[in-house]
């Protein structure tokens, strides 16, 4: 038995294994590429921790302390006096732009994405086509034999096996509907004809990558402090692939040995490894109840609005007020909000360059804040984390496993029967070699790298009101990713039932734009075709 709820997720009661059977299973598996992770270091300071201690000394000094001027003892003393006593702000000035390749999906987004202190550019896999099986494997060893390995590479062979024949399935589906909201036909421009057809073969592999596994390999280019570096090295096990982990963070210390070795060699920190989060769940961890329990509590939401202050509203008003100087018999709260929130009068509203943490007026936004529970595919939520302003608690998957499949399906799949077919197929494939892995003794760290993308992540996540309307913005918008548009769109329907004071103020760039400025889209070239700011919200997104 199968039951969907609204956002299109479901939960097999039983388990399911591949069925020869199946019109794909005589297709030859191609085999798993797999490496080492490759770290390079593409960017650094010329004199890293000289730096560091040059700006702690610029603290007591009537002049800036050049790192040229730093002495050995000042080195040893002032090193140790700030770093151990918790001083860390001098470690953040340097910061190192990493290279890095061969690293897995599930590594990012259980840990180098789960804190807001970096930069990142990803290699997309919503418009980059992945033509080879090229995945994290683990080594062999004890707990991972052979045999597991067999199983393991098969697992994920086959999951690029249905990648593949989804994104040829849906491609004619997406071209259908495209074609229809841009009104393209027989006559239209030949250019016109072939953008629709690249734009339905982005959807495709766009929504077919939800059965690839997070295994995956991944590219990017990741910045962060030097303070963060320290951080993540300390805390390198505190994930779900803390086996990788250490590998890559190994990799990111050296290269920045390799630059300025006293950054690390001058501080003898060791990466913690008895973790309170395991020792307190490990023998009482419930993955079916708590996904029971939190599914009860949405009701059958994508996002539900689980906290907020009554009065928060009028706490920004009278924020706004003490910005700009004026009485509330002067500015009434009505006034106020309008003056802040209207994109006719408050320029800051349709800006591109996200400035409200830099505008006086709107850091009166920042009074309001709302705490959501939410339920998203585990590959809506790696794009959905990047909003760092809007923090969550995301789960430890190793934790919160199911034997049962625990995924989201996608729109474009629910449509179209055979897709429909092929997907439930690599699903329970998914949790059956995962669930056997389990069964042979493999540790949940390895059997998890073979869950699909589609594996639904439950959190709670907060924020204040104006990074909220900043995400709003971007998420509305047709061309957002489409569980995170789902889940905008409940967010502001719930917002706007406790606040109808904020109704007429949040939606995409065009909406807010309308009536205001040109061009009434911000995407350019990548316009969605559709007039969604003359129906905002009573609007239906096709695709």
């Amino acid at each position: 038995m199968e039951t969907p709820d609204r956002c299109g997720g479901s939960r097999l009661s039983v388990e399911w294994r591949p069925t020869m059977g199946h019109s794909m299973s005589a297709v030859p598996l191609e085999p798993v590429e797999t490496a080492a992770p490759r770290v390079t270091l593409r960017n650094a300071f010329a004199h890293s921790y000289d730096s560091a201690i040059a700006a702690a000394r610029t603290c007591y000094s009537a002049r800036i302390i050049a790192a040229e001027e730093i002495s050995e003892k000042q080195r040893i003393n002032i090193g140790a006096a700030t770093f151990y006593s918790g001083h860390h702000t001098v470690y953040q000035h340097a910061h190192f732009e990493f290279g890095l390749e061969n690293v897995s999906r599930q590594f990012v987004w259980s840990f180098l994405h789960a804190h807001p202190f970096y930069n990142s550019e990803q290699q997309s896999q919503r418009y980059v086509r992945l033509d080879r099986v090229h995945a994290y494997v683990p080594p062999e060893g004890e707990r991972f034999s052979a045999v597991d390995r067999t199983l393991y590479e098969h697992a994920i062979a086959r999951a690029w096996l249905h990648y593949r024949e989804l994104a040829r399935i849906l491609g004619p589906e997406a071209s259908k509907i495209l074609n229809d909201i841009w009104h393209v036909g027989p006559m239209s421009h030949p250019r016109r004809i072939e953008k629709i057809k690249g734009a339905a073969g982005k959807r495709a592999i766009e929504i077919a990558r939800y059965v690839l596994p997070v295994a995956a390999f991944t590219t990017m280019v990741h910045t962060l402090s030097g303070i963060v570096l320290h951080r993540l090295w300390r805390m390198q096990a505190a994930c779900d692939t803390p086996s990788e982990s250490r590998a890559i963070l190994q990799a990111m210390v050296e290269r920045v040995h390799e630059s300025d070795p006293q950054f690390f060699d001058r501080f003898q920190t060791e990466p913690m490894e008895d973790l309170p989060e395991w020792s307190a769940a490990r023998n009482v961890a419930n993955g079916e109840s708590f996904a029971e329990e939190f599914d009860s509590q949405l009701g059958g939401q994508t996002s539900k609005l689980v906290d907020y202050s009554p009065r928060a509203m009028r706490g920004v008003a009278a924020a706004y007020r003490a910005v700009v100087g004026l009485t509330e018999k002067d500015c009434p709260d009505a006034e106020a909000l309008d003056r802040l929130l209207n994109p006719a009068r408050n320029p800051y509203r349709h800006e591109t360059l996200n400035i409200g943490v830099h505008a006086p007026m709107m850091r009166a936004l920042q009074h309001a804040n709302f705490t959501f529970a939410k339920k998203i595919s585990h590959t809506a939520d790696s794009q959905d984390q990047r909003h760092r302003m809007i923090p969550g608690s995301r789960p430890i998957l190793t934790l919160a496993d199911t034997r049962a499949p625990d995924y989201i399906t996608p729109m474009l799949i629910r449509d179209n029967s055979r897709a429909r077919e092929i997907y439930e197929a690599a699903m329970a494939e998914a949790w059956s070699a995962k669930n056997e892995l389990l069964d042979r003794g493999v540790s949940a760290e390895i059997a998890l790298y073979l869950l699909p993308n589609a594996q639904s992540i439950r959190l709670v996540e907060s924020g204040s009101l104006l990074h909220l309307l900043h995400k709003w913005t971007m998420r509305t918008c047709f061309n957002a990713q489409e569980e995170i548009y789902q889940a905008s769109m409940e967010e502001v329907e719930q917002v706007r039932a406790v606040f109808p004071e904020l109704a007429r103020y949040i939606g995409p760039p065009c909406y807010l734009r309308a009536g205001i400025t040109t061009p009434i889209c911000t995407e350019g070239s990548h316009f969605c075709g559709v007039k969604v700011w003359q129906d905002f919200p009573d609007i239906q997104r096709r695709i």
